[in-house]
């Protein structure tokens, strides 16, 4: 591109945690940032260059928004996809592509998608309607997904006998064999507008079950390199049948029986990609910001042992956000915090992460236990 990063404007839809961890990075390389958000607190709106309080699903507010920026991007999926494929239609360029950020909006045509390209994922079935739901020969126990607008375990359950329907959603739908995993791993894959392609290692991941979150993310994972090798080739063939230009996450499971199989996309930085920041020789923030901007894309090599934990509102607090605990965790070597800058806490609300970096793997893991119990979010 003929103007340098630093006199282009990024315009990011979305200001939470991942727009001001973009930012953060994007600071580095004198970029100017414009955000907007329906949040007239969101977490980016002391950080970016210029702030608009406004709809990111409203066509007329997302288009006079994305006329004010060189290169527009995403922190959430839930966008108005006219608006951008207008915009690109005008000559602006938009990463990850309107059409990408359309399809996985939709689980049920990103499955499609996975069958249509040969991408391993579990077997799945399309319902409409709850009726459709109770006529669907589909083998009991299956997962239940809300075809669009799930993110954070929210839009998902799982349906173990006919009585369960009656709970079930009555919308568009997926529904999904329920997968005996041993793990739940992620790859995240970068692609620049050039066809450049480079994978962070494969990670691992431990969830809350009660609240279908991330818990911990250890990296690198342990398991044979022939099985990171197959995961991280898995994500490049979807990379390269999306043609996309970002980053993109690709959260997989490990079966039992060592077949991989793949869950979801996410065109964006990701919470499976927190621990880059500290834990890698780039992270997935400035890697993102190459791909969009079509720079040469860094080195994504592990520098040592990372684990991140993922700091969630307590259960029962719901108010202004106290941090109890903070000093005491600051005081263990290698751990680094991130808070996100929301004043309200809820009960799984996300608001912060924490980072440990050990030389010995399974000391960060200790020190990621100690710190569960020691750090509280409440009100």
């Amino acid at each position: 591109m003929a103007k340098q990063i630093s006199e282009l404007k990024l315009g990011i839809l979305g200001g939470g945690q991942l727009g001001r961890m973009l930012i953060q990075e994007a600071i580095n390389y004198n970029l100017t940032t414009l955000v907007l958000d329906p949040d007239h607190e969101a977490p980016c709106k002391n950080l970016a260059n210029y702030f608009e309080c406004g709809s990111i699903t409203d066509f007329d507010t997302v288009y006079k928004f994305g006329k004010k920026a060189d290169v527009i991007t995403i922190e959430i999926e839930k966008v108005n996809i006219e608006a951008l494929e207008q915009l690109e239609k005008e000559g602006k360029m938009v990463f990850p592509q309107a059409r990408v950020i359309r399809l996985i909006q939709d689980k049920g045509i990103q499955k499609q998608f996975f069958k249509e390209n040969d991408i391993p994922t579990a077997p799945f079935q399309l319902a409409n309607t709850k009726e459709d739901l109770l006529n669907s020969s589909f083998p009991f126990p299956y997962m239940l997904k809300q075809r669009k607008d799930g993110y954070d375990g929210k839009g998902v359950m799982r349906i173990n006998t006919i009585a369960d329907l009656d709970n079930a959603f009555d919308s568009p739908c997926l529904i999904e064999e329920l997968v005996d995993f041993e793990k739940e791993i992620a790859v995240i894959v970068s692609r620049n507008s050039n066809g450049e392609v480079k994978t962070f290692p494969m990670v691992e991941m431990e969830f809350n079950a009660e609240a279908n979150l991330v818990e911990f993310l250890i990296s690198p994972s342990t398991y044979p390199e022939h099985v990171q090798e197959r995961a991280e080739t898995i994500a490049k063939n979807i990379a390269a049948a999306l043609n996309i230009t970002g980053l993109l996450a690709v959260e997989m499971f490990i079966t039992k029986d060592g077949q991989i199989l793949v869950n979801e996309l996410a065109p964006r930085p990701h919470n499976s990609g927190h621990h880059t920041i500290e834990g890698n020789y780039v992270s997935q923030f400035d890697q993102h910001l190459r791909a969009v901007f079509n720079l040469p894309l860094g080195d994504t090599r592990a520098i040592n042992n990372a684990v991140m934990l993922n700091v969630l509102g307590e259960k029962g607090h719901d108010g202004v956000a106290k941090y109890q605990g903070l000093e005491k965790i600051m005081a263990i070597d290698g751990v680094y915090v991130h808070l996100y800058g929301k004043k309200y806490t809820k009960p799984f609300r996300k608001m912060g992460h924490i980072t440990i970096v050990d030389q010995n793997r399974e000391a960060a893991i200790e020190k990621a236990n100690l710190i569960k119990e020691t750090l509280k979010v409440i009100s």
